[in-house]
């Protein structure tokens, strides 16, 4: 190779590519500070024959000091002091700008009462209920479902109001519902703590049974969801509420078996109380032949219960009701059940994605691959909150 063809040869091999690399960065600058621009609300056009064509690259420099100031964040619309229906004054996270009891009360007017006689139990009236409790002034029918029908009554003796539970009639003879009835309700009655509705008194009259319990005055889970899909801080702030009642009843050998929405009450003050423990246990037949029929009937229970209420009931230990609590979390965070092949909740809403595996260790169908108690569960919601 002569000696003259030595530039030429470095032109092409050194020179040309670097002016082509050149020309391509500069043109694929303008383009982002045109686009870049627009999105800053300035002239796109303007800045970017400023940037190419009068000072590049002081220009790009000196745009990208300056248009920090444009991409400042919308300012937070300030939330309402005081409630626009009752004028109290409200927390900075309440929801729909509400009030606990405003939201509450929203929540039960959009919600829908179950039909009489649904389930196949007819609720007694009111007037029936008269004489067999002349202690309560019986006022009126709450709601009603597989596990009896609630009502709202006056305790005359200490003049407050309580929550009065028919459990439905027995078909056919069961010798063995009267000795299991007391000594369950005994036991339900022991059950005293802030996040679980307190038993008062149980009996049996004519042929009824019958729970007085703590009147919740609220509304249960599901009338919320209907009235208002929770946001995940609400769901973060109810999940460890409904831990620490369970692992309350799971130490003393008390298990729900029917943790669903419709079991979860929420009072005035957004404070939560589970109800109904242990009645799916008490409502069963007897020892000898296991049925789940009271709980399986059409109240959407069977989509919360635990793989192993359906396949080995004798082996229902405390664990079925964290699986229970898994089916709810889910829901609460994403607004639909984990039915079949589910997404984690963090691809459903805008949720911490370290909540997937909680959910998931949940809803683990083998028991021993679940939380083995729900105090793990708070705990771990307790650290994705916190950190």
């Amino acid at each position: 190779m002569g000696v003259s063809a030595l530039p030429l040869f470095f032109a092409v091999l050194v020179v040309l590519p670097l002016m082509v690399l050149s020309v391509g960065i500069w043109v694929a600058t303008l383009v982002w500070a045109y686009r870049d621009a627009e999105r800053c609300g300035k002239p796109g056009l303007l800045v970017a024959l400023l940037i190419g064509f009068v000072a590049w690259p002081v220009g790009l420099l000196v745009w990208l000091l300056l248009r920090q100031d444009y991409l400042k964040p919308p300012a937070v619309p300030v939330p309402p002091r005081a409630c626009p229906k009752c004028g109290q004054p409200l927390s900075p996270g309440a929801a729909q700008g509400l009030c606990p009891a405003c939201l509450l009360q929203q929540a039960a007017r959009e919600s829908v009462a179950p039909a009489p006689g649904a389930m196949g139990f007819t609720p007694p009236t009111v007037a029936e209920l008269a004489p067999l409790f002349p202690q309560l002034d019986v006022l009126e029918l709450l709601g009603q479902g597989g596990m009896g029908a609630v009502y709202r009554a006056r305790q005359q003796s200490l003049d407050r109001f309580v929550a009065l539970k028919i459990l439905p009639a027995r078909p056919g003879a069961d010798p063995s519902f009267a000795e299991r009835f007391q000594r369950e309700a005994r036991a339900l009655a022991q059950l005293n703590h802030p996040n679980i509705v307190g038993v008062y008194d149980f009996g049996q009259t004519a042929s009824l049974s019958y729970f007085v319990m703590e009147y919740i005055e609220g509304v249960n889970l599901r009338q919320l969801q209907r009235a208002n899909r929770l946001s995940p801080r609400e769901a973060l702030a109810i999940v460890p509420q409904i831990c620490e009642a369970l692992q309350f009843a799971h130490d003393r050998g008390v298990v729900h078996r029917d943790i669903k929405p419709e079991n979860i009450l929420i009072d005035q003050r957004g404070h939560v109380k589970i109800a109904d423990f242990g009645l799916a246990k008490l409502m069963r037949q007897e020892p000898g032949r296991v049925e789940l029929t009271m709980t399986q009937q059409a109240i959407g229970t069977p989509q919360y219960m635990a793989p192993e209420q359906i396949e080995r009931p004798l082996t229902v230990d405390h664990r079925a009701d964290i699986y229970s609590l898994g089916v709810v979390f889910y829901e609460m965070l994403t607004g639909e059940l984990p039915l079949g092949r589910f997404a984690p909740p963090s691809q459903k809403a805008q949720v911490d994605v370290r909540l997937d595996e909680v959910v998931f260790k949940a809803l683990e169908k083998e028991p021993d691959r679940r939380y083995q108690q729900a105090s793990e569960v708070q705990s771990n919601v307790a650290t994705i909150v916190s950190g």
